[in-house]
């Protein structure tokens, strides 16, 4: 049995970035060496070209302070031309949304069945495992009926109805409140029903797989659910297909450095794949 790492700690982008009327409360004057305006100008011009910016090379590359930097981005996350993230920003259209559970059902519906059948042999027969309310993790759930004596915990309305007619399975599905966009329960009244247990393996399937960012969802509440299944859980076992990575959604749930295991596709790129391993992840591929 693995054991745990860690525990957690629009407007267009073709649009001209407007010039500013007030500099920064600060001082009017130009701020090291270069006017802010001019500054953030350029700054969206390396987030538009490059995907994102990191505020500790954006300060390197300006010779600006962290704290000038920050400021910048801020700006220019208040006019929708950048979204803020962990240690920089990146384009709007690089965080995902969520979209609504009956659509996730068709997307990379085979990697997924995949993913779900690869997982499902890391289970044994006794063990107690927690299945959050992922469309990856329903694939799991078709997968383990016949195990012997296995007990499953979720918050997702999907896995419990999967789950019915798995004699030999007992499944605990938490109270609180429903989200129909994700079929799944949360709420604290959730969260503290899942503190009670304790569970041998998370199955997890976060929106976004950034190695750089974490794991992460796009509901507030989903995602607090989410931490506390990884506060009782031993081993932490991340189910994703491929088009998830490199993506990031609005909330982390985890960094890679707390995940035990990966179960992706054979699509993830290679250089995903040493990140993610840098990180001391063990990685299946299906």
């Amino acid at each position: 049995m693995g054991m745990r790492k860690g525990r957690p700690t629009s407007n267009s982008p073709e649009e001209t970035v407007p010039s500013l009327s007030v500099e920064d409360s600060a001082s009017p004057r130009p701020l090291d060496g270069m006017m802010a305006e001019e500054r953030r100008t350029q700054i969206l011009q390396i987030v538009r070209n490059e995907g994102r910016a990191r505020v500790n090379e954006l300060a390197s590359r300006f010779s600006s302070s962290a704290v000038t930097i920050r400021n910048d981005l801020n700006e220019l996350h208040q006019r929708g031309l950048v979204m803020r993230s962990h240690g920089g920003a990146v384009l709007p259209e690089k965080i995902l949304r969520e979209s609504p559970v009956y659509e996730r059902l068709k997307s990379h519906a085979e990697e997924k069945r995949r993913i779900g059948a690869t997982a499902a042999t890391l289970i044994h027969d006794g063990e107690t495992i927690i299945l959050d309310s992922g469309t990856t993790t329903l694939e799991i759930a078709r997968q383990i009926k016949n195990k012997q004596g296995l007990q499953v915990i979720t918050n997702g309305v999907n896995i419990a109805a999967e789950l019915l007619d798995a004699r030999d399975v007992q499944t605990f599905i938490v109270g609180g409140t429903l989200r129909g966009d994700s079929a799944s329960i949360v709420g604290r009244s959730a969260e503290e029903m899942f503190e009670q247990f304790s569970a041998d393996k998370l199955f997890l399937s976060g929106a976004g797989c950034d190695p750089d960012f974490g794991v992460s969802g796009a509901n507030l509440d989903e995602t607090m659910v989410n931490r506390a299944m990884l506060r009782i859980a031993r081993e932490i076992i991340l189910v994703a297909d491929a088009s998830k990575f490199s993506k990031r959604s609005m909330v982390r749930i985890a960094s890679f450095s707390e995940i035990d295991t990966i179960v992706s596709d054979t699509g993830l790129r290679t250089e995903i794949q040493e990140k993610v391993r840098g990180f001391g992840c063990n990685l299946i591929l299906a």
